[in-house]
């Protein structure tokens, strides 16, 4: 009888407890989320449904889901005889991220001889207007012939590419539907935090329309995957998550609890090429001047200070007598640059961008990358331990304030083969089909100039692409050069009667 009582008065302080709860939950019902534009948006969830600290409904993720879903789509791309059909050893992202069929490693079509279509990979892309546009990777549709987009609903389009950037892996592909498209909103991608709720929707394995969900891990993060394609202009500030990303989620939305966009799935960091727990998306403010570049110019507009830089250290933080580890040191500065115009030095400190705090240096490059030539950046410095302040105008990489298109670049691409002290020819299509490639530019004579003073490429070799770029006549070789100057170059072909593909590496 004892024991029955005993029972009986913990059952009851046992209701007393969840019904106390219940009406600590019931005043706190109306649950309000701050978007990253930092206007509100009330959601009216039931108390039942609410977490004990009233901060998330538990449908918070079916909300995102359904509003992002519609927006991203899978991407496919065929091409003639793909030159990555043996693999390129140099090539970071099958390392880091691949678009598979069933290999785990991208863009390994079965070898075609005949210059016939055939599949080279997979990926995802987000849709940006109701009028087609689509933002994706580059390395999703680098080197197709031939890019496919298959809708949340089922429905297919062929695409068109309009423009890339090997800088921050971007590219911009347009759609013709008769009906509106479903956009993206995009997000604040700076008002995120370490620790937030994110998920991201993709297309892995030719999975359509999957989602996955995690948080925000890390922020500003650089891997140094673009240094190959891109060299020293190339821009990485991902952010870090561990949303489980896999081959085919590239190109795809990272979104916030309201659906809105925040960032573009890029790499996992993986020994296998699957993944092991860590993800990388290109912050979703740096994609939307990107993709605005690429569609009113047709190439990015990027502006430069003209500085080399690093990020303070421990160490250095300590010789300088700083008081906080955090900011990005100027080592040198380029002469006639707007930093040099500005007054800045080798050995000042940048701490701020307009007003935004700068802790690293890639989050230094990603704010400076916002924004294009001519533009004024606000920037706050330590020299000497002293704060001070100065105004930098922005300048391309040739130091003018000029903004430039496609067609301008492409008339100063002439002399890009002269430079290389190149003579050249078409492969012919005998030779190619003897070859087993579908296209290609044949050295004819090499004279005084970069390729004879930097590498010892022979005469007789194919250039078959550069840059990952496929490479068919001339004009192709002039357009991919245009898009590497300043950069590093990477030319991949192959010698007539010689097994394998050749790789050399040189400055332009």
């Amino acid at each position: 009888m004892k024991k029955v009582l005993s029972y009986l008065l913990i059952g009851i302080a046992s209701a007393s407890t969840v019904l106390l709860v219940q009406s600590k939950i019931s005043t706190n019902s109306e649950i309000k989320f701050l978007r990253d534009d930092a206007s509100s948006s009330s959601y009216s969830v039931p108390a039942a449904f609410t977490s004990l600290n009233g901060s998330l409904p538990s449908d918070a993720f079916v909300l995102a889901s359904e509003v992002s879903m519609p927006t991203v789509v899978h991407i496919t791309t065929k091409a003639k005889q793909s030159q990555y059909a043996q693999g390129n050893p140099m090539d970071l992202f099958e390392y880091f991220f691949g678009q598979p069929f069933s290999d785990p490693r991208e863009r390994k079509p079965q070898k075609n001889e005949d210059g016939h279509i055939v599949p080279l990979g997979s990926g995802s892309g987000v849709i940006i207007s109701k009028d087609g546009y689509i933002v994706t990777n580059n390395h999703v549709i680098d080197g197709a012939d031939e890019i496919e987009v298959i809708l949340n609903d089922n429905r297919s389009f062929k695409a068109k590419l309009i423009g890339t950037d090997p800088n921050t892996d971007i590219a911009l592909i347009k759609v013709e539907s008769k009906e509106d498209l479903t956009p993206v909103q995009f997000g604040n991608s700076d008002a995120t935090k370490v620790g937030q709720w994110v998920l991201a929707v993709g297309n892995p394995f030719n999975l359509a329309s999957t989602v996955t969900a995690g948080i925000i891990s890390a922020k500003a993060r650089n891997i140094n995957l673009l240094q190959q394609k891109a060299g020293t202009y190339a821009i990485e500030s991902f952010i870090q998550t561990d949303a489980a990303v896999n081959p085919g989620n590239s190109g795809g939305a990272l979104v916030d609890l309201n659906g809105d966009l925040i960032g573009i799935n890029t790499a996992i960091a993986s020994p296998s090429g699957v993944y092991a727990g860590y993800a990388f998306a290109i912050p979703s403010n740096l994609v939307k001047k990107v993709i605005e570049d690429l569609k009113d110019y047709g190439v990015v507009q990027r502006g430069y200070m003209g500085i080399s830089m690093g990020s303070v250290d421990d160490k250095l933080a300590k010789d300088l007598n700083l008081d906080k580890v955090e900011g990005a040191y100027i080592s040198d500065v380029q002469k006639g640059s707007g930093a040099d115009d500005a007054g800045l030095k080798g050995g000042d400190i940048i701490t701020k961008i307009n007003s935004k705090v700068i802790k690293t240096s890639p989050e230094l490059q990603e704010m400076v990358a916002r924004f294009r030539p001519g533009d004024k950046i606000q920037v706050e410095y330590l020299r000497d331990n002293k704060t001070l302040n100065t105004t930098v105008t922005l300048k391309s990489k040739n130091n003018t304030t000029e903004l430039v298109t496609k067609e301008d670049l492409n008339k100063s691409s002439s002399n890009s083969i002269d430079l290389l002290g190149l003579e050249l020819e078409p492969l012919s299509t005998s030779d190619a089909r003897k070859m087993g490639l579908s296209g290609g530019v044949k050295i004819k004579k090499i004279n005084k100039g970069i390729i004879q003073d930097n590498t010892d490429i022979q005469e007789g070799f194919i250039i078959t692409s550069v840059n990952r770029k496929p490479i068919a006549s001339v004009d192709d070789l002039k357009e991919a050069l245009n898009a590497s100057r300043g950069d590093g170059v990477l030319l991949q072909g192959k010698y007539p009667g010689q097994n394998g593909s050749k790789y050399y590496a040189f400055g332009f």
